[in-house]
Parts: C-alpha cells; sequence; structure tokens
C-alpha cells in the first residue's frame, strides 16, 4: 500500500512540475503533458489529437486510449473519417462524451 502512495506521490509532484514548466516557457500544456485536445464541430464531428489508440468501434461507439484513462464517445452512424497514430476524426451523430480515468 505504501509503494502505491509512493508512486502516485511521483506522479502528481512530475505532473505540478511539468505544468510549472509549461506556464513559465509558455509552452501549451497539451504537449508538455501529453492530453488529449478535442474539437467537436456541432455534434456531428469530432477531431481528438494526442491519442494513444482505439481501445473499440462500433458504428454507436468509439472508446480511445489517453494519457489519463480513456475517451467513450456515444451515439449512432459514427464513420472513422481519418486515423493517424497520434489523431483522429469521427463523424456522426455524437449524443455524449464520457471522459474515463
Amino acid at each position: 500500500m505504501g509503494d502505491k502512495n509512493l508512486k502516485n506521490s511521483l506522479e502528481n509532484r512530475k505532473k505540478k512540475m511539468q505544468q510549472s514548466f509549461a506556464n513559465v516557457f509558455e509552452i501549451p500544456e497539451d504537449t508538455m503533458l501529453n492530453l488529449p485536445k478535442i474539437t467537436m464541430m456541432g455534434n456531428t464531428q469530432v477531431f481528438i489529437e494526442n491519442h494513444m489508440g482505439v481501445i473499440e468501434y462500433t458504428p454507436q461507439k468509439l472508446r480511445i486510449g489517453v494519457s489519463f484513462g480513456e475517451i467513450e464517445i456515444n451515439g449512432r452512424e459514427f464513420f472513422l473519417k481519418n486515423i493517424l497514430s497520434d489523431e483522429l476524426s469521427l463523424q456522426g451523430h455524437i449524443e455524449s462524451i464520457i471522459f474515463n480515468t
């Protein structure tokens, strides 16, 4: 139990240092911390940068890995318009986006 708390403490300290570094040198936090950047066009298209891979894809659901866990997008008539190693574009009727940590 103690090792897990120590590991979490070190990870939190590392994230705080990275945030401070990003602020001092005016580096976007999504770049420094490898956070996903999500851009939506209404409820019909979503672009996600800095993902870590597709976990599940159906016409009603997309789950992708990100640095803090996963993002789940629910809806219908999904179509992966573009997928690259670190970015993707999804089209369809988007009903919800859930962040699972």
